[in-house]
């Protein structure tokens, strides 16, 4: 893709909806008894890959139009044995919450997925699970993908889990639903909550303490309607070339606001940023507003500890924003970048570089001198969909043509992001052919 900064971004758009949530709905939906309905549901790579592994082992999933399905769940002793291995592609998500399911099922499956994902560590979610009697064996003791999981009836366990992971915790509390007694997850700090929120939006008790979540079995799961707000992961980057490029003026509708979530906001008003929230209301237990954005100068902040689970996703473009900025900004406590769909850190100094930005790499994170102007480049996604639109907003503040390699990545979260940015800068974005 070749993107060219022609210009401010104006006028309004919605977001697809939230990818995290897409992905909760549809195992849910499916270990329920019944037939469940979700609308505003994103139809990304990752989360159909969720649905066709779900298919394959017992559920049925219907695509209604553009952002509808409906789910003929087989409830939650109904799944089957697979006859295939289930490949979720690039989805960790999928991979680590289905971990969970799988471990508590009386029979035997397999899960990969592409080579990053085969990259990723998984022995954060197998330790637990295998602690629960889950049996899970994988690459240099299982700590990669492939997975080969022989379940059976789970024991309920207390976690103390050494960081603070979503994927981790959705897994131990999904396996907790099938086991006997109660199942108890503490964090070091909030990660998302869209599993709690959504049990509880659907009738499964859960029970907070502070940092710890408690779970009891279940004996069913009532069939339900969903409605899923707008992503606000793929906001972030309208969010802030709109704060960036001069000019600009935009105005984004229903995105989800959860507060484990918009970790990026915080970041982004420490810069001097100021950002119009409106509308506020609940969808399906999840907080959404409409956002007004307008381009304004900002200066450089250190961002580090419990902010950076709110927004680790969002830290590619957040750098972005660094660049941009006067002054010099650090990101600490931001390991876990490191194990995401490909080395973050090192792809965001590298690729970063390339535009004239001057930028120091530590091993939890990174120092960027903002201020300077970037200079439009050659750059590569890493394979990676959130790299892929980060470089996309650099290149719409860069002088100069930027190309990016392997911009389809995008499929991943967010299919449509180049037609959307087309839909409000005509032009921009423009595809080379191979």
């Amino acid at each position: 893709m070749r993107v060219n900064p022609i210009g401010s971004l104006k006028g309004e758009l919605t977001l697809p909806g939230d990818k995290s949530i897409t992905h909760r709905a549809i195992i849910l939906g499916s270990i329920a008894d019944g037939v469940t309905e979700i609308t505003g549901a994103l139809r990304s790579d990752d989360c159909r890959h969720t649905a066709k592994a779900l298919g394959t082992i017992g559920a049925t999933v219907e695509e209604l139009g553009e952002d509808r399905l409906r789910i003929q769940g087989c409830g939650l002793h109904g799944l089957k044995e697979p006859d295939t291995i289930l490949d979720v592609g690039n989805s960790g998500t999928t991979m680590r919450l289905l971990a969970g399911v799988l471990a508590a099922q009386p029979f035997f499956s397999v899960l990969t997925g592409d080579q990053y994902l085969r990259a990723r560590p998984m022995a954060r979610v197998a330790m637990p699970l295998r602690s629960m009697g889950a049996t899970i064996l994988g690459r240099e003791g299982g700590n990669f993908p492939p997975l080969a999981i022989m379940g059976t009836r789970l024991k309920a366990i207390d976690y103390v889990s050494p960081i603070a992971s979503a994927q981790v915790k959705s897994a131990i509390l999904l396996a907790g639903l099938f086991t006997e007694g109660e199942t108890t997850v503490t964090e070091p700090s909030l990660s998302r909550d869209h599993t709690e929120r959504m049990f509880e939006a659907v009738g499964i008790p859960i029970h907070r303490s502070g940092l710890s979540l408690r779970v009891d079995s279940v004996k069913r799961i009532p069939s339900f309607q969903v409605a899923i707000p707008g992503d606000f992961s793929a906001a972030a980057f309208f969010i802030v070339a709109a704060l960036v490029i001069p000019g600009s003026e935009l105005t984004l509708r229903e995105v989800g606001i959860n507060p484990t979530r918009t970790g990026l906001l915080d970041a982004l008003q420490s810069m001097g940023a100021v950002i119009e929230v409106s509308r506020r209301r609940s969808i399906s237990g999840e907080p959404v507003a409409d956002l007004h954005v307008r381009s304004q100068a900002l200066h450089g902040t250190e961002v580090a500890g419990a902010l950076i689970p709110r927004m680790l996703d969002e830290i590619p473009v957040f750098a972005v924003a660094a660049a941009l900025a006067a002054g010099a900004t650090v990101i600490r406590d931001a390991a876990e970048l490191r194990v995401k769909e490909v080395d973050r850190l090192a792809a965001l100094a590298k690729e970063l570089r390339r535009f004239g930005v001057q930028i120091e790499e530590r091993p939890d994170g990174l120092v960027i001198q903002g201020g300077a102007s970037l200079s439009g480049c050659h750059c590569d996604s890493w394979g990676d969909h959130r790299m892929a639109m980060a470089m996309a907003v650099a290149g719409l503040a860069a002088g100069g043509s930027t190309t990016i390699s392997d911009s389809s990545c995008v499929s991943s979260s967010f299919p449509d992001f180049w037609t959307r940015l087309d839909a409000i800068l005509p032009g921009a974005a423009v595809p080379l052919e191979a």
